[in-house]
């Protein structure tokens, strides 16, 4: 019997047991659509905590943060000076591998207001211009700030849109953009003009629910739950740079810490942050090591700096998504594995129904190795059917998912997860059909057709 001839009688048996080939494909279906569910959940996770580190940063960048003296030096903590512009200035001119250096003076407690509207926001920080390229911030409206603003210490800003939705109005919300350019808020009770507006962040969920809202208003309570456009769940990182407002550095000293407001009173000239980018991600090591040596010398030898960066953020993402492979593929191994044992419990089922059948073939000159292909090829055409059947049902497992525990991050089913899990599905028939093909193969014709 030939290969052809072989699949045709495999067909012919599941057709003529429909419901017990039904019941035996049952754990294929379900252990490859959990295996490319498993994929595609795990795919938009990845690539939403790759898309929250690049909202951040990117892997090119580092931030220098505050820590304690070790204790060899406890003796010098009282003098440690923290990060101060001189940092800044001798990063600039000694540290010839690094391309960006961004200081930042933030302000805490914050407050915007504008008549009896108010919001707190993630971040009311003074910066330079080179902030913008350091954070990927994009300025969709208006102007960022210019060296006369810092010069004059302006009273300017740079809002987030989740700043202006809150102050002014939600377009979504009232039909109509507003762009407040020219307009002025109270921060911390001081006025200040906008003169720029960051573009919106967001997740590719928030965006469609946001599309989807302003193409069917009156579909918009049933339709995908769309949020206020602040960014939210996972990707905090679209939400704190939608609350986020810049002010210039200057106007952030003189203002605000110069006369201590907001720090119990007292001037404080230290920075926040010290944000810094690399010049080659291949030399990051050696770039750290180089603005470690610069700072260590405007800190007199006392070590009371450390540094923050992006590249320990990819290992934890690249660490998590493996971890929730390894526990996805095991349940789904576990589901296939249990597909595998119901094939091989319905061959031998079929084998003893055909015992006579199989004595008959043997009797008029089918070779052993013609029986074993057989009912070989029969488990592997009920694992493919089943195969094919789990891919299928795989998109409405993924979207199933996505209804029951929505996430910011859409489940990204890929061509490789399918063909995967598909051969997968071939090889535990394969795996599955040698047993019972052993068996039905080593029939003594004879006993065979005597069977009763």
């Amino acid at each position: 019997m030939n290969l052809f001839n072989s699949i045709l009688v495999g067909f012919k048996e599941i057709w003529a047991h429909k419901f017990r080939s039904l019941l035996t494909m049952l754990g294929i279906i379900l252990g490859v659509s959990s295996l490319i569910g498993m994929s595609a959940i795990t795919k938009g996770m990845e690539n939403g905590m790759k898309e929250s580190l690049m909202a951040m940063g990117g892997v090119d960048k580092a931030i220098t943060e505050e820590q304690d003296v070790p204790a060899y030096q406890q003796d010098l903590a009282d003098s440690a000076p923290g990060r101060t512009m001189r940092d800044v200035y001798a990063l600039k001119n000694s540290a010839s591998l690094l391309r960006l250096i961004s200081p930042q003076m933030a302000l805490l407690p914050a407050m915007a207001s504008r008549a009896d509207k108010r919001i707190r926001p993630s971040e009311l920080v003074g910066v330079w211009p080179a902030a913008l390229e350091m954070d990927l911030h994009v300025l969709e409206h208006g102007r960022f700030f210019t060296d006369l603003d810092e010069e004059y210490a302006n009273p300017v800003c740079v809002i987030g849109t989740a700043i202006r939705d809150e102050l002014f109005g939600d377009p979504d919300e009232i039909g109509t953009e507003i762009i407040p350019l020219g307009q002025t808020i109270n921060l911390n009770g001081q006025a200040f003009r906008i003169i720029g507006m960051f573009q919106r962040y967001e997740s590719d969920v928030d965006k469609k629910a946001r599309e989807y809202a302003r193409l069917h208003p009156a579909k918009e309570k049933t339709g995908p739950k769309r949020s206020k456009g602040w960014g939210s769940g996972r990707n905090w990182a679209f939400r704190r740079k939608n609350l986020t407002i810049y002010v210039p550095l200057n106007t952030m000293w003189i203002r605000f810490r110069s006369s201590g407001t907001g720090t119990n009173g007292i001037p404080n000239p230290k920075l926040s942050d010290i944000d810094i980018k690399v010049k080659d991600v291949e030399n990051f090591p050696e770039a750290l090591q180089q603005a470690k040596n610069v700072m260590m010398i405007t800190h007199n030898g006392i070590e009371d700096f450390g540094f923050q960066t992006q590249q320990g953020s990819v290992e934890n993402i690249n660490a998590a998504i493996r971890n929730a492979r390894m526990s996805g593929g095991i349940i789904s191994a576990i589901s296939l594995l249990v597909g595998g044992i119901g094939i091989m419990n319905i061959m031998l089922a079929s084998i003893t129904e055909r015992i006579r059948e199989i004595g008959i073939r043997k009797a008029i000159g089918a070779s052993t190795l013609a029986i074993f292909l057989q009912i070989l090829v029969e488990s592997v055409v009920i694992a493919l059917i089943g195969g094919v059947a789990g891919v299928a049902t795989s998109f409405g497992l993924v979207k199933l998912l996505g209804q029951l525990s929505p996430t910011d991050n859409t489940p990204i089913v890929t061509v490789a997860s399918m063909i995967f899990a598909f051969l997968c599905s071939a090889a535990i028939g394969l795996v599955a059909g040698i047993f019972p093909a052993l068996k039905a193969a080593k029939l003594n014709p004879i006993q065979a057709l005597r069977y009763e």
